[in-house]
């Protein structure tokens, strides 16, 4: 069992984490799912989630060129 501390900080259980799939240093959401529940959600990094998304999209030097007008 785990207690909220007077600073709002909870210790999650070692087994917890592990079965969670959760590490130490994990950016998490926080979520309330109903009175007396809270649900820990892994977020992703979005630089990571979308990076190279739009590759092939634009013809090769195409972005460059627009760059180039840019003031």
């Amino acid at each position: 069992m785990s207690r909220i501390s007077r600073k709002n900080q909870v210790t999650v259980p070692v087994e917890a984490l592990r079965e969670s799939g959760l590490r130490p240093g994990d950016d998490v959401l926080v979520r309330a799912t109903g009175k007396g529940q809270l649900e820990l959600v892994r977020t992703e990094d979005v630089v990571d989630k979308w990076a190279g998304a739009f590759a092939g999209v634009y013809p090769p030097g195409y972005l460059e060129e627009l760059r180039r007008g840019w003031p």
